[in-house]
Order: structure tokens, then sequence, then C-alpha cells
């Protein structure tokens, strides 16, 4: 009698093409993954040079703007690549294509250079999800150990605000959490009124004294004070109260060369050019003097812009004209001064925002209305500021490109090279908590 055997027979061809689709798409993502980490060792450089502080908010407002980011996936990529500055585990798998993103995304959350070398291992042994949950556990361990600090936290609050030798005013404190987040949030949306909301230049087109972080912080600081006195807290006049006041006189409005004053009204010298920014769009009171500088003749309050005019301004402009910024709102300038004798014209006028109204009057900017009546920039050296940044040239095979340059790096990379050690088997998440977290002991 005759017993057959099985026949093994050879995988169809359409099978092993599909399998090598896929090996392809483990092999490009781990590319992918590989690149992207040395996207962020740029990121990470570029933030700590301060490359996106010529009008940006952050770094991660200039991403938006620059390479199309979307301000949530911007804010993420520049976090990651802080945190990996300081994880150099982490940093290299996602060189090496070992680790996703999206698994170094979730461990940057929690990973501290103490951690590091353990979360590592969940990264490469479990999938994504299984990081993600984690992730989520440990930080819940995180939050009950940090819960016993609330007391000590509570009891140390305090703010001290005083006058410098040289009239600055110091502000030093310690908020709770809670007031410290209503904080935050006023600032960055103080800071966003004044330096964001839109695109501005790109980091080649840098100004001369952009504000730093901490110089943004201090203008918000005084935004989000005098918006509060004039909702209401103080009982005073705010309109009237909260003017500044410069005393110019007329000579050196037209011409910053020539003698005379420019102060403030406690007798603070400003620059000619300051006073020039000032009274493009302010309330001015002509007064005459004396010789012995007593006042003789006080003239009625005009605007230097009235109002028809202004609204005619914003509803033609809709916002700031400096080639990349779009911000919503700004200041009337006077292309050429009125004290030059430019006419306060709808053609003589245009709405720049502060950060670039200053560029133009205090920094060397300069901008013309062209016969069409466009507007033209140009920098201090006299290049001309683009419209838009130019578009970053691709290589006509991108996908060869960036295998070539891992090539070239030693970098080899294969369709297991980011797989999981994950044989199938159930996540334990409260175990694994258990074993990897240094302070899961202490809060059982």
């Amino acid at each position: 009698m005759n017993i057959d055997t099985p026949a093994f027979l050879p995988t169809p061809e359409p099978v092993l093409e599909v399998e090598r689709l896929g090996d392809e798409i483990a092999v490009l993502c781990a590319h992918l993954d590989a690149a992207t980490a040395r996207l962020l060792d740029l990121i990470r450089e570029f933030d700590a040079r301060g490359g996106w502080n010529t009008g940006f908010l952050s770094c991660a407002a200039w991403l938006s703007w620059r390479v199309g980011l979307d301000r949530g996936a911007a804010r993420e990529r520049v976090r990651v690549a802080r945190a990996l500055g300081t994880l150099p585990r982490l940093a290299q798998a996602l060189a090496r294509g070992e680790l996703s993103y999206s698994k170094v995304r979730a461990l940057t959350r929690v990973a501290t250079p103490e951690t590091e070398e353990r979360l590592l291992a969940v990264g490469k042994a479990g999938t994504a999800e299984h990081v993600e949950r984690i992730v989520r556990g440990w930080r819940l361990v995180d939050r009950q150990a940090e819960a016993r600090e609330t007391a000590r936290r509570h009891a140390i609050r305090a703010l001290h605000v005083y006058q410098d030798e040289d009239g600055m005013v110091v502000i030093r404190g310690r908020l709770a959490p809670e007031v410290g987040a209503v904080l935050v949030q006023a600032l960055a949306a103080a800071r966003e009124t004044l330096y964001q909301r839109a695109r501005s230049m790109d980091a080649e087109d840098g100004f001369a004294e952009t504000p730093t972080m901490a110089q943004q912080q201090a203008d918000a600081l005084a935004l989000v004070a005098e918006t509060a006195l004039h909702h209401g807290i103080d009982p005073g006049a705010p309109g009237e109260r909260y003017q500044v006041v410069v005393h110019v006189d007329a000579p050196v409005l037209a011409d910053a060369d020539a003698p005379g004053q420019s102060v403030l009204k406690d007798g603070a010298h400003v620059s000619s050019g300051t006073a020039q920014r000032l009274a493009c769009d302010a309330t001015r009171v002509v007064m005459r003097h004396a010789p012995d500088g007593r006042v003789m003749e006080v003239g009625a309050r005009t605007r230097t812009i009235p109002p028809a005019l202004r609204r005619a301004l914003d509803h033609r402009d809709r916002g700031c004209r400096f080639p990349g910024c779009g911000l919503p709102f700004g200041r009337g300038h006077h292309i050429r001064h009125w004290a030059q004798g430019g006419p306060t014209t709808l053609s003589n006028l245009a709405l720049l925002c502060r950060r670039h109204h200053r560029a133009v009057h205090e920094e060397g900017y300069e901008m013309d209305r062209q016969p069409d009546g466009e507007l033209s920039f140009r920098r201090p050296d006299g290049r001309l500021v683009p419209e838009v940044p130019p578009p970053a040239a691709v290589p006509r095979d991108p996908v060869h490109a960036l295998r070539a340059q891992h090539d070239a790096h030693g970098l080899h990379l294969h369709a297991r090279t980011a797989m999981p050690g994950w044989l199938g088997e159930r996540l334990d998440v409260g175990w694994a908590i258990d074993v990897l977290h240094p302070l899961a002991a202490s809060t059982q």
C-alpha cells in the first residue's frame, strides 16, 4: 500500500510580490525614521541658536511657516528634539531606524537620563500601542508622587515686586501650579498678540536686536497688566491714564540728525527713530514754547491718522503688510513721514505690526510704494525681502537620495530593523510599571 506524503508547494509569485512590497515599506519607514532623527538634530541646533527669532514667537511657529507643519505637530517636533538632547540612547535608536518616531515621541514624555535605558528596552520589545499604554501608566505614578508635593508648594507661594537701583522693576516669585498655569496662558496669549499669529520672514532675514524670549515675556506681561487695567480693575480713565507721552521737537521728527529733544514724560531719552515711529499713528498736540522753556500755546489734540482714514486703511490692508507677516492688525505707517512733508493719505499709508514698524523705523529696513501700488521692502543691506521663502530643492528621486545618504554614513537598514521583540503575549501594564518605574514601590 502506497502512502502519499504531503507536497510542499512553492509560494505563489503574487504572494512573494506582496511580501517584497511589505519589506520595501518597512525598509523605507526605517529610512524615514533615521532621517527624522537627523531632522530633529537640526531643529534642536536651530532652536538653541535662536535661528527662528526673526519675529516669530517660537521655533514651532517658524517651522509651521517655513516647512508647512501643523502648529501642533511643529510643537511636538521641537519638544522631542529638545528632549533627545539629553537622551542619547533614544536618539541613537531613532537614528539607526530601530525605533519609530511614534515610539520615541511617546517615550520622551517620561524618559529621563536615569530611566532612559529601561524605557529604550520597552520601545524595542513592544509595539507603538504597548509603548503608549506603558507611558500612560508611568505618568500616573509620576502624578501620584507629585501629589505629595502639593501642600509644600502651596505653603511657599510668594511674589516679590521691587525697584532695582537703575529704576527697573524686578519681579521674583513662586506660584501654585494652577495659578502659574493661568499666568503662563495669559503670557502666551499676549505674546501671540504681540509677535505671532502669522508667518514672518525666513530665518535669514533677521532683524537687529530682535526680542529674545525673555524680552517677549516682559512685553507680554506689560500687555496683560494694561489689558487688566483697561477692563475695570482700576477705577481711573484708562484711555488717558495709560498713554505714553513723548515730547519731541519738530525738527527731530523731520531729521534724525537735527538738534532737539526727544524724551518721555519723566525725561528719559528716546531715539529720534522711536519718536518718528510713535508719531506715525498717534494723538498729536502742538505746543509752542518761549525761549526760557515756558509753554506759550497749546494746540488742539488731533489724530495723525483721522478715524475715517484709519478705517479705510484697515479695510484695505487687513493686517501687517510686511512680507510673510500677515498679523491681522497693525499700526498706521506713513511711508514718507508726515513730519518730512508726507501726506496723510491712503496711498502714503500702510499697516505694519509693532514688530515690523520698529524694523522700518529703527532697524534699517526700507519700504516704498511702487508705481503699480504694490509695496516693496528691502533689508538694511539693500536686498529685496521676498514675499514668500524660496522652496527647498528636492532631488528627482528623493527615496534613492535618502538611501544613498544613509549608505554613505554606513547605515544599513532592512525590513526587520524596527521590528519589536513582542511575541504576541498579553501586556500587563501594572506589572510592567511595577518593574520599570523607580517610584512604583513607594506609591503602593
